[in-house]
């Protein structure tokens, strides 16, 4: 009795160091995805900050040639797209292709164009995404389904 005693006895305290192990590599893991989102965060909000200096710089040449302020603001937004494109996202949307409700959200319906039924004929704000995932969708005008591309005027009676 007492060598099953003695089993049981280094049986739990193995058990508990492993419990013990187990707790450790758990609290481990949390602190390194803590310290690596933080990390994250960091390399993300650095990459941003020339683009902030870049507009602190324009508002301080506020009385300057407009043409050459529009410049400086095409320059900054050429600055924002590479920050994005750095971080994996494309913009999302062009003139020509299909309407896809999953990455484009139609604001308007143009019924007088050339373009086939259903394809985006002008990007009102582009969308970003890595592929797999939006950012957020683009905002498009598609041109109309051939339903409705009639006018619904025409073919009446004028009397």
């Amino acid at each position: 009795m007492a060598e099953v005693n003695g089993d049981v006895a280094e049986l739990t305290e193995r058990w508990q160091r492993a419990a013990a192990d187990v707790e450790n590599t758990r609290k481990w893991a949390e602190r390194q995805s803590a310290r690596q989102r933080q990390e994250e965060r960091l390399a993300v909000s650095a990459a941003w900050l020339p683009v902030l200096d870049n507009l602190d710089l324009a508002l301080q040449h506020g009385d300057a040639d407009p043409s050459t302020i529009l410049e400086g603001v095409a320059g900054v937004r050429d600055q924002a797209l590479s920050i994005l494109a750095r971080l994996g996202f494309e913009p999302v949307g062009e003139v020509g292709e299909p309407f896809d409700p999953v990455r484009h959200e139609a604001a308007e319906v143009v019924r007088d164009s050339d373009a086939p039924p259903g394809t985006v004929v002008r990007v009102l704000r582009p969308g970003f995404g890595d592929g797999e995932r939006l950012l957020r969708p683009a905002v498009v005008a598609v041109s109309a389904p051939a339903e409705l591309a009639v006018d619904p005027e025409a073919g009446r009676d004028g009397g």
